[in-house]
């Protein structure tokens, strides 16, 4: 009756919340997807979630077949480890950066994850190349980098990890914090708090200021997301930041947040390894780790297929 693509399917129900999101991150169609379970239901004779709930709510019958999966697809995901590292004949090297500080809020928990796993690769993170890693990977100094800066290459691959939104952070007094949305003019008096980093590498800028021609009145590169929010609760300047990066300064009513744009700014996230590298199953298992993860520590990310 029940197979283990099922219970991959009510997994991930439970952790996007969401027909659409389960598509997507199982790399299929809503409408096969739909297919699935409909036909999972026929054979059960109950169906397995409420229609039309947001967010999504499991029925008793379903919450049993989720329960089921919680237990058994981290088994089969452990021995399918064990498997392989009884396969591999040599020791791994991992050598890592970010270019971003606020990362290391998921990118920690994936770590832990991915050397419960794989206790062969030897796991090492480089600090050295904190806002600008990829040079490191090109010369041989790293062996993955996680970026938002894309760019073609046949040397280098960019496995798409995901999406998130970038919110612009204020102090609950400033002016701006009872707007619903931003516009770009209405930085052009405001002191933007950023990390050390070239302005063309910037999302706040590429994708929001400089299309609309629009410049901050004043700039203070800072290199600690931390201290950012720190003066950012000191009304010392405003910061564009990852909505999961100030989660907890904004339920504490430490900062208030504000949409970038009518549609809101959303970044994207990679891991960049060096093409020939993907012949590597440990970096195939970090990909999927890392994507595991941040689907389920942080707020309001989406996963990137392209």
């Amino acid at each position: 009756m029940l197979e283990i693509k099922h219970l991959k399917t009510m997994r991930a129900l439970a952790q996007t919340g969401s027909l659409t999101k389960t598509a997507q991150w199982l790399h299929t169609t809503t409408s096969a997807l739909s297919h699935q379970l409909k036909e999972l239901e026929q054979r059960i004779g109950q169906p397995l979630y409420v229609r039309k709930t947001n967010p999504l709510k499991f029925t008793a019958e379903g919450e049993l077949v989720l329960a089921l999966a919680e237990s058994i697809l981290p088994q089969i995901q452990e021995t399918e480890a064990r498997i392989l590292d009884m396969q591999r004949t040599t020791q791994g090297q991992l050598r890592l950066a970010i270019e971003c500080h606020s990362c290391f809020q998921w990118l920690m928990p994936a770590i832990r994850n991915f050397h419960k796993n794989w206790p062969m690769v030897e796991l090492d993170f480089n600090s050295d190349y904190m806002f600008d890693a990829m040079p490191g990977l090109t010369e041989g100094d790293l062996d993955l980098v996680i970026t938002s800066d894309r760019y073609p290459s046949d040397l280098i691959h960019f496995e798409p990890l995901f999406d998130f939104e970038m919110l612009l952070v204020c102090s609950p007094e400033h002016k701006l914090a009872k707007q619903k949305s931003i516009q770009p003019s209405d930085l052009s008096n405001q002191t933007l708090l950023t990390y050390p980093v070239a302005e063309h590498r910037l999302d706040i800028y590429k994708h929001f200021l400089l299309p609309a021609n629009c410049q901050p009145g004043l700039v203070k590169k800072v290199d600690q997301t931390l201290m950012i929010l720190q003066m950012v609760t000191a009304d010392l300047g405003v910061a564009a930041l990852p909505a999961w990066a100030v989660l907890e300064y904004q339920q504490q009513g430490l900062i208030a947040t504000c949409k970038l744009g009518e549609q809101g700014l959303y970044s994207k996230l990679y891991a960049a390894v060096k093409t020939r590298m993907l012949q590597q199953n440990y970096i195939r298992a970090f990909f999927d780790i890392s994507r595991s993860v941040s689907l389920l520590n942080l707020k309001d990310v989406r996963p990137l297929t392209e």
